[in-house]
């Protein structure tokens, strides 16, 4: 199974929470809700959950083997650092045309 398209939606003034983001395996299968979470140390990904009756979340999707898991964190923190890099780049480009006078 192969990671085809990660989408990175971005979150505002969330906290610990960076982005959602959704996972597209093999251009026919997509995961909704993965989380971007910033930890003590550094950024982890959340797979999606539902909370259980007992107030514990379970979650819904999630990798089975641990080397498809560390392969897809690695996927979406890299897709989720360009993204961000990109958009940073975007806003710098606009405030600098907005300095320029005629």
């Amino acid at each position: 199974m192969n990671i085809t398209k990660i989408e990175i939606r971005p979150m505002r003034d969330e906290g610990n929470l960076k982005a959602f983001c959704s996972v597209i395996f093999d251009d026919v299968f997509i995961v909704h809700s993965v989380k971007i979470i910033q930890g003590k140390e550094s950024l982890f990904v959340a797979m999606p959950s539902r909370e259980a009756k007992n107030g514990q979340f379970r979650d819904t999707a999630h990798p089975i083997d641990n080397g498809f898991r560390m392969i897809m964190e690695t996927r979406i923190l890299d897709e989720y650092h360009s993204f961000m890099s990109e958009q940073q780049t975007l806003v710098s480009s606009e405030i600098h045309t907005e300095d320029v006078t005629f």
